[in-house]
């Protein structure tokens, strides 16, 4: 359920919020969330041929940029690098793989110029997962 939980904080939560910070899990289970939603809409409007679910793929892409460039910000604020740095990925080829390595850092433990710690301070962590049973 991390997924659902992730998901929402970044795309409800903090749909153009650029500043605080983001967690690699929070980041990195968001950016999972976007793909599965995207193409999972694109796929099946492709099996069924219907066009309004592809119309919806597209509006949901569409909808998606911003929260993506801000949940790209925030990690990188975690990092301790700016968030101007998500530029770099203009540069051809080895622009998106530098941006990568620099989202797939670990963040800095305590505070930096962006915030208190791993995740920002306005949102708490989400709850653990149910005990399996």
């Amino acid at each position: 359920m991390q997924l659902i939980t992730y998901w929402k904080r970044a795309f409800l939560g903090n749909y153009a919020n650029f500043k605080g910070r983001d967690s690699r899990p929070e980041f990195w289970w968001f950016y999972l969330a976007n793909l599965i939603l995207t193409y999972g809409l694109f796929i099946s409007a492709g099996i069924t041929g219907a066009g309004i679910i592809g119309l919806i793929g597209l509006l949901y892409g569409l909808a998606a940029i911003i929260p993506g460039i801000a949940a790209g910000v925030r990690r990188l604020h975690d990092t301790g690098k700016s968030g101007w740095m998500m530029l770099i990925s203009l540069i051809p080829l080895i622009g998106g793989i530098l941006l990568v390595v620099f989202l797939a850092q670990a963040g800095n433990p305590g505070p930096n110029n962006y915030g208190a710690g791993a995740g920002g301070d306005t949102m708490p962590p989400p709850p653990p997962p149910p005990p399996a049973g």
